[in-house]
This record gives structure tokens, C-alpha cells and sequence, in this order.
């Protein structure tokens, strides 16, 4: 056990003989010492018990002689049992506590059964407190002074220690034993696919927008840990006082998020649309956890995974699986005083790898920053102002581009810079919005423009679509809607002539590449673009490529596999494209290089299954392990710890990973920086 992984409340009462663990495999068993009780260890719930009751003692000063396991309860089925029972003597004629323990991941409805169960067996044994115990996920309940029936205003914020005093609040800033710790990554993930489960309400909300109100409370809750007027030793406000309505905690919460709406009005517009019984079951999930404290990797592991199952289906359009993004920024490389944009952001996965990106290179260039306070503040320092003031996403869909600022306050901020606007938009309206969104401002462009949509003149305002030149580069089968009368458009764009009509329909994708060319520096921006294959073969489009070629340098294209986008329900056949904006008059020679390069594994197939070819390069059994992932793209190394957390699911559980330098494509790419000779990888 090193000195920075502290023992679990469980490991303590081992070493100290309150308990200890006999035989082995599918017969090992846990006993309990001081009552001589033994469980079948193999039981998933046991494990959360065992360190339940640890933490009854530990934590809360309880006597193990008087914890008692699996008690009979009078007067109601015989083989009824409460799974624990802390007594006020030692003779075990005086209950004070009962609990149900259950698994982490429960559902709602299993939860709520096992708070009525705990009830019933208090009453029963005439004990004045229960509780249901699933993980980080907590209801307590008090009955010394409220009726049998009260299940709300009877809440009960921790348990007392050593019989004293329920305590006012739970949590308090910097307070010993009572602040918020950080979490793993399965608890983490536990408590998200709980809220959202709660905010769904069974098919009420659609998932979408039961994960548009997750992220207005997240960010109250992020933001309350962050509060830099709250002194130490002062109660966090995101959690549930003792014997607070779930009415008053809601009107507290949405005082919380009024006020944080009032301070930077751009971010969230809405307000929280939750019923009080549902709030208080989300502020139940979170309220234990430090999304502050937690590692940036944990937190950005656990809400990628969770997004990229939410965005499959009906929202798969608007997610890049997180290989390519990161294969991309890989490419572009970015710098510390690069500025970057996402004119289709989605959920912000471009923004965020990029911001990872730099924070790696502070890693590196602070090396002692996690023992040295000076060098942690210049740390962070270093990537936080990137994050704050360098990163850019717009995005059309309002409930996205919540995602993306929840996503980017979750990672240490930048959600300001998130716009919710068509970023096709007259530039006027888009800068009167957002003044930091002004032609030839940035240094790199990311982004995987929505494909196949058509837009109309029609459907826009007046001069909409007369903004774009590139209208004038199309023949008229570029909109898939109208038949090519004849050859003569095509001659016309391949010699840069402009055809004689303007076009009253494009596709929204040769829109996007006007848009980036106009965003990026003149000679020195470039960009990564996800385009659909048509825009490079289609002969109805080799306008668009003269047009592309006499404003941009074409650096490398990479050829994505056909089900690439199959598992978001997107079959559409794409490449990514890195381009350079060209300087005025700038004329790139016909015989320049271009990289080009065929992906065949890129490490998932078309239903989301991972192909990376694992090599385990380091094991420690039941503790870590560290494992290399290769593809075509490049090659992970993933870092594994040994999961305890979810004792349903048993096994390796991913700490965080990093992709291993000159692997893959991204070595041959380096390679022909340094030699562009022409090849085909």
C-alpha cells in the first residue's frame, strides 16, 4: 500500500481484527469478528455492506460489539432480516440505527423499495433513524419527532457519531472527515447514469433533454464547489440540510443557478424545469462528490463513455467518435498560444482533446507539479488561461451547446466561448453575439460539419446564401436535388469560371468550407475537416475542389474505413481533410506533396466494438495494469485499476490513457514533415 493510496475503511478493520476474510475462490467468506457473522464474499452486495459497516466504525465512532448483522424483525414475515443494525447497549435490546445496503447501481425504483423497507423494519424494531445505503447515493430518515409515514421533511443529513447530534450539514469546505473527496471513475460513472436515469423519468423527457437539465445542475453544483466566497469550514450549499423539504432544497438550488445565470447570462438561458422530489434525488447522487477534486482524466473518461452510448441513434450526427479526434489534433499539433474553433462543436470533443493536448505539454514543462504548490499554481495556470481564453465552439443546437459548455465547465472552463448560433450565420450577427468570432482570428480549425442537410434559400433570410462564393462554383447537381443539364457548369468550374446563375440550395457541408477559410489566418491557419468522400470524387463537385485548391494548401488526406460513423447511425463514406489558408495571391506549385493515407483499423468496427491490437506491457494482478492499443491511427497506453468500487462487475476499470508518441499514421506524418516526398501510406 503506497503513502498516497490511504487504506479503505474496510483494509482498517482487517489490520486492526475486526474482521477478516477465510478460504478462497467461489468459499471464501467474510467474518465479522466481534459478532461472529460470516457472509459468502462473492456477494456483491456483502462488499458494500463490509465497507459500510467499516465506515460505521471508523468514521462515526461506533462500537463494533454493537453492530449487528441480518436481525430478525419482529411482526412482520418471518424470514425478514435488516442488514444492519447499530444497538444503544450492549445486550442488543435497544436499536438506534437501520440500514439497508444495497448495490451502487441500483435503479430509482429499487432504491425508493429499499428506503420503505427500511422503514418498515424500524418501525418494527422501534429504532428512531434508518437509512438506504447504495453507494455514494444516500437517504437518511429520521422518526424521533416526525410521524411513521414522513418520508420528506423527516431527511436526515448524516449519521450522528457516537449517538450525539444529527449534524446540521453533511459537507463543509476544508473541514477534516467532512469535506468532498474526489472519486473514482465507476463512481463516478455510477452517479451520472443515476441522474440521468432520475432526470428521465421513465420516458418523460427525452433523453436529450433529461441531459440538458443534468447539465444545469452540474454546473450549480460545479460552481458552488468553486465559490470563492465560501470560507472554511462553512457548509456547501449543493447539498440537503437536516430536515429540509425537497421543496425548500429546490428553491435553494434554483436561487443557486439564478444567481450563477445572472453572473455570466451567456451560459444557460433556461431555467432548471424539475420537479422538487427530482431535484432532490439528483442532489442525492451528486452531493458526495468533488467534481473539483476528481482528476481531469477520471472525469473526462467517465463523461465520454456515458455520451458516446447517449449520442448513438437519434443524436449520432452530432458525435465524433473520440479515436478520430484525437488522431486529428494529434496532426495539428496544437500550441499554448494557438487560438482554436469548432464551427460545428456538438458536445465539445474537439475543444476538449485539443485542451487535453496542452495540458499534457504543461505536465511535461512543470514536471513537479504535483508535489511542488508553487509549480501546481503555474500549472494550472498555464492550461486553465488556454482553456479560459483560447478555445471557441459553435454550435446550432441550443441543447447542445449546453453539453458543450457543461462538458467544458466539468474540464476546468472555456464554456463561455461556447456560442449557440448558426455558424452560417450572416458574420454581423454572429460577431454582435460573440466579438471574438471575427474572419482570419485563428490558428487551427477542427471540425466535422453536419453532412447531406440542404439549405435553401428560401427557408434563410434575405442575402443568406449570397454571402458564400463558392454558390457560384456549382453545377447543378451539387445540391442532390436538381438534374445536371449539361457539361457546361462543370467546364466552367474547372476553369474557375462562375456560372451564369447562382445557386438557390447547397448542401451544408460546402458551406462549412467557406466558412473555415474564412475563420482561419491567411497563410498560417489550418484546419481538420471530417467531408464526406463525394466532395473529393463526385465530378458534379470538382468545382468545389478548384475552388478549395486556389484557397487552400491541401496538407494531408486521410481515408476513414465505410462504417467509420455506422455505430452513430451515419453511413456516410468521409475522409478528414488538413488544409492551410492560403495568403493572398499565394499559388501552391502542382507538384507539391499532399500525405495521403488509407485507415483500414481504427481501432472500433461499425458496432462500436474496439479492434485495437492489445499487448499488456505491465500487470500487477487484482491492483494495475498498463496495456498498448494500436491502429492504424496511432497507439494508446492505457493505464487500468482494479475495480472495487461497482463489486457487481469486478475488474480492470481504465484510469486514463495517452497516445504513445510516432505510432501509427501520426509517426508517418512527422516523417513526411521532415521529407515531403510524395507516397501513399
Amino acid at each position: 500500500m503506497s503513502a498516497e493510496t490511504p487504506k479503505t475503511y474496510l483494509e482498517q478493520a482487517i489490520e486492526d481484527g475486526h474482521a477478516e476474510l477465510i478460504g478462497e475462490g467461489s468459499r471464501e467468506r467474510i467474518r465479522y469478528i466481534a459478532t461472529d457473522h460470516s457472509e459468502r464474499w462473492s456477494d456483491p452486495e456483502e462488499k458494500v455492506r463490509a465497507e459500510f459497516w467499516a465506515e460505521l466504525i471508523y468514521k462515526y465512532e461506533y462500537d463494533p460489539n454493537r453492530i449487528k448483522f441480518e436481525v430478525n424483525v419482529p411482526r412482520r414475515t418471518p424470514n425478514d432480516y435488516a442488514d444492519l443494525v447499530v444497538y444503544k447497549d450492549d445486550e442488543f435490546k435497544d436499536p438506534y440505527f437501520v440500514f439497508e445496503v444495497k448495490r451502487a447501481d441500483i435503479s430509482d425504483a429499487e432504491f425508493a423499495q429499499s428506503i420503505e423497507q427500511a422503514c418498515g423494519n424500524r418501525a418494527s424494531l422501534g429504532a428512531p433513524f434508518c437509512g438506504a445505503i447504495a453507494g455514494l447515493t444516500r437517504r437518511l430518515l429520521r422518526f424521533d419527532k416526525f410521524p411513521p409515514g414522513e418520508r420528506d421533511r423527516n431527511h436526515l443529513t448524516d449519521i450522528p457519531k457516537r449517538y450525539g447530534k444529527p449534524p446540521e450539514w453533511r459537507f463543509y469546505k476544508n473541514r477534516p472527515g467532512q469535506d468532498l473527496s474526489a472519486v473514482p471513475r465507476e463512481e463516478l460513472r455510477s452517479a451520472i447514469r443515476k441522474c440521468h436515469q432520475t432526470l428521465w423519468e421513465g420516458g418523460r423527457r427525452s433523453p436529450i433533454a433529461a441531459f440538458g437539465e443534468f447539465c444545469k445542475i452540474v454546473f450549480v453544483k460545479y460552481r458552488d464547489e468553486k465559490n470563492p466566497e465560501l470560507e472554511d469550514n462553512q457548509p456547501y450549499a449543493f447539498q440537503r440540510r437536516e430536515e429540509e423539504s425537497s421543496d425548500a432544497l429546490a428553491k435553494r438550488i434554483f436561487k443557486l443557478y439564478k444567481t450563477e445565470q445572472e453572473l455570466e447570462p451567456g451560459v444557460f438561458t433556461e431555467p432548471i424545469n424539475v420537479d422538487p422530489p427530482v431535484l432532490a434525488q439528483v442532489v442525492e447522487h451528486l452531493e458526495a462528490i468533488s467534481l473539483d477534486r476528481t482528476e481531469l482524466d477520471t472525469k473526462g473518461v467517465a463523461f465520454e463513455e456515458f455520451m458516446g452510448g447517449f449520442f448513438k441513434g437519434d443524436f449520432g450526427q452530432y458525435f465524433t467518435p473520440r479515436e478520430l479526434i484525437a488522431f486529428s489534433v494529434k496532426i495539428l499539433n496544437p500550441e499554448r498560444k494557438h487560438l482554436i474553433l469548432d464551427p460545428a462543436c456538438g458536445s465539445g470533443g474537439f475543444l476538449l482533446y485539443s485542451l487535453d493536448h496542452i495540458r499534457k505539454i504543461a505536465d511535461h514543462r512543470f514536471p513537479k507539479y504535483k508535489t511542488d504548490p508553487d509549480e501546481r499554481e503555474r500549472h494550472k495556470d498555464d492550461w486553465h488561461k488556454f482553456a479560459e481564453k483560447n478555445l471557441f465552439g459553435i454550435e446550432i443546437n441550443e441543447e447542445l451547446a449546453r453539453v458543450a459548455k457543461m462538458n467544458m465547465i466539468i474540464h476546468d472552463d472555456g464554456h463561455t466561448n461556447i456560442l449557440g448560433h448558426d455558424a452560417l450565420d450572416f458574420l454581423e450577427k454572429i460577431k454582435a453575439i460573440k466579438p471574438d468570432l471575427v474572419p482570419g482570428k485563428f490558428d487551427l480549425i477542427l471540425t466535422n460539419p453536419p453532412f447531406g442537410s440542404v439549405v435553401k434559400a428560401t427557408e434563410k433570410d434575405k442575402g443568406y446564401l449570397d454571402q458564400f462564393d463558392l454558390r457560384r462554383y456549382l453545377n447543378k447537381a451539387t445540391t442532390g436535388t436538381e438534374p445536371d443539364e449539361s457539361a457546361q457548369g462543370e467546364r466552367d468550374a474547372k476553369r474557375g469560371a462562375k456560372a451564369v446563375k447562382a445557386r438557390t440550395s447547397i448542401k451544408t457541408e460546402i458551406l462549412f468550407i467557406e466558412r473555415i477559410w474564412l475563420y482561419l489566418k491567411p497563410g498560417e491557419g489550418r484546419a481538420a475537416i471530417v467531408l464526406p468522400d463525394g466532395i473529393l470524387t463526385n465530378s458534379s463537385l470538382q468545382g468545389v475542389r478548384d475552388w478549395m485548391l486556389s484557397h487552400f494548401q491541401i496538407l494531408a488526406v486521410v481515408s476513414l474505413p465505410q462504417f467509420a460513423f455506422a455505430y452513430y447511425d451515419a453511413g456516410v463514406k468521409a475522409s478528414i481533410i488538413f488544409l492551410r489558408r492560403l495568403k493572398d495571391e499565394e499559388v501552391v506549385p502542382d507538384d507539391q506533396p499532399i500525405f495521403m493515407a488509407l485507415a483500414e483499423n481504427i481501432g472500433y468496427d461499425a458496432t462500436g466494438r474496439k479492434t485495437f491490437n492489445v499487448t499488456v506491457e505491465s500487470e500487477i494482478p487484482e491492483r494495475e495494469k498498463v496495456e498498448r492499443h494500436s491502429c492504424d491511427l496511432f497507439d494508446y497506453r492505457v493505464y487500468f485499476e482494479w475495480n472495487t468500487v461497482n463489486p457487481k462487475t469486478p475488474g480492470w476499470s481504465e484510469r486514463h490513457r495517452e497516445i504513445i508518441p510516432d505510432t501509427g499514421l501520426v509517426a508517418q506524418w512527422r516523417e513526411f514533415q521532415k521529407d515531403a516526398a510524395p507516397f501513399f501510406v
